[in-house]
């Protein structure tokens, strides 16, 4: 592990060189590579470190009683993962931390964030990472109690179209991986997509969807 990379992370990128070299010596930040369908933390497992995501693609999902899985938050490269768990009363996981694709990790032990957490840019970028995860879960709050699943759909799609430029967008899921994070069945979803598209709000090209209506 280079310091040079780890000084790339918005997280780390003003801490001490010598600090960084010293926790990595000790073991209290390191690397850990995971293979795609693994499950990295599960739930009600204890936190006690941070996970900062160095590549690839992985989801926190959690099992509803008919055995279908909602997807609450995803952690693409440089996310950082529970922050907001490690030094709460309650430090267990709420949901299970799954690898949609290989993934390297950076694992920083709770001591070192104690230690970490003297930097006050490191502190910035940390109460950073509680406000986008506090804004992540309000968004998924808002989702799931007060719009319709074709509301969601729509308002998923257009996302899609301002983040991707483009009124031809490319589905990032699968439509299963879709409806998991939905948080219902394949069916209900793939009814409401054909619903859009025999209205002419969408066409459908496998994972292309053409985008004909405005938000």
């Amino acid at each position: 592990m280079k310091i040079i990379n780890l000084k790339q992370i918005p997280l780390l990128a003003d801490v001490d060189e010598q600090l960084l070299s010293d926790l990595i010596k000790e073991r209290e930040i390191y690397e850990c590579k995971y293979k795609k369908n693994t499950t990295v933390h599960s739930r009600e497992d204890e936190c006690s470190m941070l996970d900062v995501v160095l590549s690839g693609s992985l989801v926190a999902y959690s099992l509803a009683e008919n055995g279908s899985e909602r997807v609450m938050s995803e952690f693409k490269s440089k996310s950082i993962i529970a922050a907001n768990l490690l030094f709460g009363d309650n430090n267990q996981y709420p949901f299970n931390i799954y690898c949609m694709t290989d993934c390297c990790l950076l694992h920083i032990t709770k001591r070192a964030v104690c230690i970490l957490l003297e930097n006050y840019n490191f502190v910035m970028q940390f109460v950073k990472s509680l406000s986008q995860n506090s804004q992540g879960m309000n968004r998924k709050i808002v989702m799931f109690s007060q719009k319709s699943l074709r509301k969601n759909v729509l308002d998923y799609f257009y996302g899609l179209s301002i983040k991707q430029q483009s009124d031809m967008v490319t589905l990032p899921l699968t439509k299963k991986q879709l409806a998991d994070y939905f948080g219902v069945q394949r069916p209900s979803l793939f009814r409401v997509i054909k619903e859009l598209k025999d209205e002419g709000l969408i066409e459908v090209f496998n994972r292309k969807i053409k985008i004909n209506f405005v938000n």
